[in-house]
């Protein structure tokens, strides 16, 4: 233990302090660029002279909070902020019950934090979801099985996986269930704007008639497709692949309560129970186009190229759900936060902050930050200071980072080290990682630990990912370091560096690694 100590502490010294110089030029620069890029897309603006309806001031009078969207998060920040007693005119495109291939993983750590808003009974038996314990990783014809570190916890907390429609609503449920709640259908097309303020949103509700409804505060929760993202933030959205979704009936996973990632050729293949009768599979397909499902392409694909790398136990449930052609998929979106600090408006959710949903952090990160909007509002009773109140939630995009950070950091990383390559470096980085892992004790333990969500330390996470990589190093020089091999290890640190540095330098090294060392960590609520 004390070398591996030593180990580590070594590689961090010695690499960290290129890390900063690195990317030290971005921070000085990222001021700039939110200031070039915060432009008045996606507003209207009010009247200069501050007239407003008599209507106008009637409904602020009647609403605290505005929340554009009613999935995972806007539905979870709904019921969260009317149990504060704000109330809360939430806005949904559609209220019939979703039917997606993704959110369908909560993490030991979100559900840790439904707990804390007291809505863990949306995620039971109610609809039918399955607790998960850990994963089970497969690579050429190897197994090692992962348990989440809950020793420490009651007994039901553990990962829950479920429809991800039924789960939001029981969450649109238990939120309508407060009076001081309004949850209407409707869409969402402008943030009106006054003074470089928001003041509300124009929509258009489920007759079709324009609507404006005004409140001090606008939270933007409408996801991975947000029309109005780029008016408070400034994003980079990058998509790396898609996910392929089928679901297997009436079959056994190889290790029950557990989700099954395959590290397969080209990309991951996961499976993982969605109900007590039913596994979702999701196949990765990197790039933005998947083989075409109305010609027969895409079932083609998923039985010559994906079928082989399928588990035995699961292959024929697999082949059948081909056969059955009800087969969706998904483009896959990782943007790192980078907000527009706006008074009157917040981003939050997916529309805010995505990652690539292998690891399944998602849902995890947006009750995070709901847990932390809620905790940093409790004070204030009143939100009509919108300038001050946006200054002080400047300190939300800092106390975030040790949870968003490492679960985003970890996505990235996992999903390009778990991609087949023909790079030789990265194919020897791939199998240290399996074997990695698959040594058990810290090795397992810390990276899991990570991955659910219930470390959310970015060092920690820094440290196993290049202790992976001196892992792999180390196998290249054993029996005797040749030339070719010493080589080969050398190559594999520049892509270990390659892979990390670069989400590191996205997610903001200051506010990851030193986030106290930010001005607005410290920010106090305003005093009226």
């Amino acid at each position: 233990m004390v070398s591996y100590e030593y180990v580590l502490g070594g590689v961090l010294a010695s690499l960290l302090g290129s890390v900063f110089l690195m990317i030290i030029c971005s921070t000085f620069s990222a001021k700039k660029k939110v200031e070039d890029l915060k432009t008045n897309n996606g507003f209207v603006r009010m009247p200069q002279n501050g007239a407003f309806r008599p209507e106008m001031e009637e409904e602020e009078k009647s609403t605290d909070v505005v929340i554009v969207g009613a999935g995972v998060a806007g539905a979870a920040l709904a019921y969260t902020l009317a149990k504060e007693g704000r109330r809360v005119h939430v806005i949904e495109r559609d209220l019939s019950e979703p039917d997606r291939i993704v959110g369908e993983l909560l993490q030991p750590g979100g559900y840790l934090k439904l707990i804390e808003l007291g809505l863990e009974d949306c995620a039971n038996e109610s609809i039918d979801a399955q607790k998960v314990f850990g994963y089970a990783l497969y690579k050429d014809g190897k197994d090692t099985k992962l348990s989440y570190p809950l020793e420490q916890y009651s007994s039901d907390v553990a990962g829950r996986s479920f429809h991800n429609g039924r789960f939001i609503q029981r969450m649109r449920e238990k939120a309508t269930t407060l009076s001081n709640v309004k949850l209407e259908q409707g869409s969402v097309t402008t943030l009106i704007e006054e003074k470089g303020i928001v003041k509300g949103v124009i929509y258009k509700n489920k007759a079709g008639e324009e609507m404006r409804t005004y409140a001090p505060l606008t939270i933007v929760c409408d996801g991975c497709f947000s029309n109005l993202r780029k008016s408070l933030s400034a994003p980079k959205v990058e998509s790396p692949s898609c996910f392929v979704g089928l679901v297997l009936e009436n079959c056994d996973l190889p290790h029950a309560n557990h989700g099954h990632v395959i590290l397969g050729d080209p990309s991951p293949i996961l499976f993982y129970p969605i109900s007590s009768t039913e596994i979702r599979c999701l196949v990765d397909v990197p790039g933005t186009k998947v083989p075409s499902v109305a010609s027969g392409e895409m079932a083609n694909y998923l039985k010559t190229v994906v079928a082989p790398q399928v588990p035995p136990q699961l292959y024929n449930a697999f082949m059948v759900a081909i056969e059955k052609g009800n087969i969706r998929s998904m483009q896959n979106k990782s943007m790192a936060a980078n907000p527009v600090p706006t008074p009157g408006a917040i981003l939050l959710g997916d529309s805010f902050n995505m990652r690539h949903p292998l690891t399944g952090g998602g849902m995890t990160v947006a009750l995070s930050d709901i847990v932390l909007l809620r905790d940093l509002l409790r004070p204030l009773r009143d939100l009509n200071d919108a300038p001050a109140l946006c200054n002080y939630l400047e300190s939300f995009y800092t106390l975030r980072k040790p949870v968003s950070s490492t679960i985003n950091t970890l996505a990235g990383a996992l999903y390009k080290v778990f991609c087949a390559s023909p790079d030789p470096a990265r194919q020897e980085m791939r199998e240290a990682c399996f074997g990695y892992l698959s040594l058990g004790g810290i090795c397992s333990y810390g990276p899991v630990s990570l991955l659910s969500g219930l470390n959310p330390r970015p060092l920690h996470l820094f440290l196993h990912f290049f202790a992976v990589a001196i892992y792999g190093v180390g196998r290249l020089m054993l029996p005797f370091p040749s030339p070719q091999r010493t080589w080969l290890g050398f190559r594999l640190i520049l892509s270990a560096s390659g892979i990390i540095f670069p989400i590191i330098k996205g997610e903001g090294v200051r506010q990851m690694f030193f986030p106290a060392t930010v001005p607005a960590y410290y920010r106090s609520p305003p005093v009226h």
